[in-house]
């Protein structure tokens, strides 16, 4: 299936089977939130009245609502059929939208795991899966060409065991770019495995610790687009590159509105999930040689730009950090984050 052919299928009033039926609140294209986006306070230990942690998808959902996001995307793993069909009854009565993030089956006798969790997301009233081919960054988990190259082997057969059962459900899978993938290298992976149930879960800004211009990340992945990561970026030079923080909408280098038109315009029923991740900023080592053992095709001249991008976006005051805050403050400011985010989303991007 060639990239024409992926659109077409993927477009709003496509074959039927080709893409679900979504609720008339996806159309309003409402901001919802990605489950990392609370990385303090999901299954936190912190004794906090006033930011109590959640547990599960359901105190997830109702919380999220309470904050005026339209639909979450949440872990399925191991949830019961009940369970599901709990999620599944109050996110009717809430009206939001959900997705879930889902495991690849890593050997073919971890594919009836699989299907039992996309059998239950699918109750729970999820019709797009994400999920990523490592779970570590390319420049601190793979140390030569060749055992980069061994990832793309066993990333290509997991969503080979994937992709039959994603089919029998009529649920579509996202693959995002983690990290991992340069978006040309994620196309191709895409090309060879030539499924109308397998696209991209673009994130708007992970790309950019492998030096790739997050507007051409777009660009290039937006046409195989089945869910979004929404976030802005800033940047801060350090001695061995640069450092990259998620900071809330508006506030960094990214033309997040043009991003969110470029998905529409190629997958008019996308949703656009929140992950405003709040922690201390990534160290990009891209002036090491460690960093370049799998990245030697890398022309020079990106780096150049984006050390240029960096030199030019110092962010005001400095990146934030959260190391030096206790327990309360960190989920605090965590949730000042996303309330900001979602007052851009409202007001500037008209995501209501």
């Amino acid at each position: 299936m060639d990239r024409r052919d992926f659109i077409q299928k993927t477009a709003v009033g496509a074959v039927a089977l080709s893409l679900p039926v979504f609720p008339a609140y996806v159309a309003n294209h409402r901001m919802g939130i990605v489950v990392h986006s609370y990385g303090f306070r999901w299954n936190s230990k912190a004794d906090s009245s006033a930011y109590p942690a959640f547990t599960d998808a359901l105190s997830l959902l109702e919380h999220c609502h309470q904050i005026g996001a339209g639909g979450v995307q949440v872990v399925v793993n191991g949830w019961s059929d009940d369970f599901a069909k709990k999620v599944r009854t109050r996110r009717e009565q809430l009206d939001m939208y959900l997705e879930g993030s889902i495991g690849l089956p890593k050997k073919p006798e971890d594919v009836s795991k699989f299907e039992q969790d996309v059998r239950n997301a699918k109750e729970a009233g999820a019709q797009i899966l994400r999920t990523v081919c490592s779970s570590g960054r390319r420049y601190e988990a793979y140390h030569s060409a060749e055992a980069f190259q061994e990832l793309r082997k066993n990333a290509l057969a997991s969503l080979k065991l994937a992709e039959p059962v994603l089919r029998k459900h009529k649920v579509k899978l996202g693959v995002e770019n983690h990290k991992d993938w340069r978006a040309p290298e994620l196309v191709g992976l895409l090309k060879e495995l030539n499924s109308e149930w397998i696209g991209v879960t673009l994130d708007f800004g992970n790309s950019m610790a492998l030096l790739e211009d997050p507007m051409t990340v777009v660009e290039t992945l937006a046409p195989y687009v089945v869910s979004t990561h929404v976030k802005d970026m800033a940047v801060e030079e350090y001695a061995n590159g640069f450092l990259l923080s998620e900071v809330p909408l508006g506030k960094g280098i990214s033309d997040v509105p043009k991003m969110i038109e470029l998905c529409k315009k190629h997958n008019p029923a996308v949703t656009f999930s929140l992950e405003m991740i709040t922690r201390d900023p990534l160290e990009i080592p891209c002036l090491t040689s460690d960093y370049w053992a799998t990245l030697s095709s890398v022309p020079g001249a990106e780096l150049a730009q984006m050390l240029r991008l960096v030199r030019q976006h110092a962010y005001p005051a400095g990146l934030p950090r959260t190391t030096p805050l206790n327990a309360e403050n960190k989920l605090a400011f965590e949730e000042n984050n996303i309330l900001e985010c979602l007052a851009y989303s409202r007001d500037k991007l008209r995501l209501t």
